[in-house]
């Protein structure tokens, strides 16, 4: 073998290492987004900053039960924040991927200022609920057990029960909602259409990856909005930059009426009650209204 042969035949040696070292890299780098992809969805704090008392708000400490796969019960901790009157509509608040109760005592606060009870939830890893780290089928199961508290716990009829669900709390409000079309309406702010359409806002470099056969932690709130019947509101700030509001356009486009769509300006992620004022309160005052029309009109 002469020096250019042996040389040619190195450059190939080394071209198929090369080959191979990045197969490896690419195909390690696809199980890993396959096995961990919840830990870039859930963001869960631990820290309770504030309670309602600092709202001057009466408030009840609620912990539920949760079953897990294995049998073992991961208890789930939450807030029930009574209205004035003992027979008033109830919401159930359901926060987004980075918040914990805590950070939302204000939502609490607007609900009981409209004459509204709520119960705020933490889904377990976050705040004070316990368990492992969560998925799109744990945090189901979580609000799941929240409407069992408020159906059976509390005998709360069901059509007198509005959920209000924040960004990735809206997609578990959607899940809840279709799974208890006899709920009295819905609430969803900021929230997205799937998951992803999220992939391909936040994490475009993910675009190498083979990310529809990868993703599993779905959350289809697109497919799930057009089989909802019951008053479904929509909220969503103008300038919100981690969830284009063109998301929230399009989950009411898909929604069957009655809906309503209130696009707040220059508001971001987190202040839509805030710069939206009194339009924010009428519309959510909105999705009760329609329900007692709607039950007055049944008769019930």
């Amino acid at each position: 073998m002469n020096l250019i042969d042996f040389s040619l035949s190195l450059v190939v040696r080394l071209l198929y290492i090369g080959v191979g070292v990045l197969a490896i890299a690419y195909l390690s780098a696809c199980l890993y987004l396959l096995l961990r992809q919840q830990y870039f969805i859930f963001k869960p704090p631990t820290v309770i900053r504030t309670t309602p008392a600092a709202f001057n708000l009466e408030y009840q400490e609620v912990w539920l039960s949760v079953s897990t796969a294995s049998g073992q019960i991961s208890p789930i901790h939450g807030w029930w924040v009574p209205a004035t009157t003992p027979d008033a509509p109830v919401w159930l608040f359901l926060h987004g991927n980075g918040s914990t109760i805590g950070d939302e005592v204000k939502r609490a606060f607007w609900f009981h200022q409209l004459g509204f009870s709520c119960l705020l939830i933490d889904y377990r890893g976050y705040g004070h609920s316990q368990g492992k780290f969560p998925t799109e089928s744990s945090v189901y199961a979580d609000v799941e057990a929240a409407w069992k508290y408020l159906t059976q716990t509390r005998q709360i009829p069901p059509a007198q029960i509005f959920v209000y669900g924040h960004s990735l709390g809206g997609a578990l409000a959607i899940e809840l909602a279709l799974k208890h079309p006899e709920m009295g309406g819905l609430a969803v702010e900021g929230s997205f259409t799937t998951m992803r359409s999220m992939v391909d806002h936040l994490y475009r470099q993910f675009g190498i990856f083979p990310v529809d056969w990868l993703l599993h932690q779905k959350f289809d709130s697109l497919k799930k909005v057009r089989s909802l019947s019951m008053p479904v509101l929509f909220i969503h700030g103008t300038d919100d930059t981690l969830i284009p509001a063109q998301m929230s356009q399009r989950l009411f486009e898909a929604a069957s009426e009655p809906k309503k769509l209130l696009l707040v300006p220059e508001a971001g992620h987190h202040n839509v009650g805030e710069l939206g004022g009194e339009s924010y309160f009428q519309a959510i005052q909105w999705v009760v209204e329609v329900r007692t029309c709607i039950s007055s009109s049944l008769g019930g």
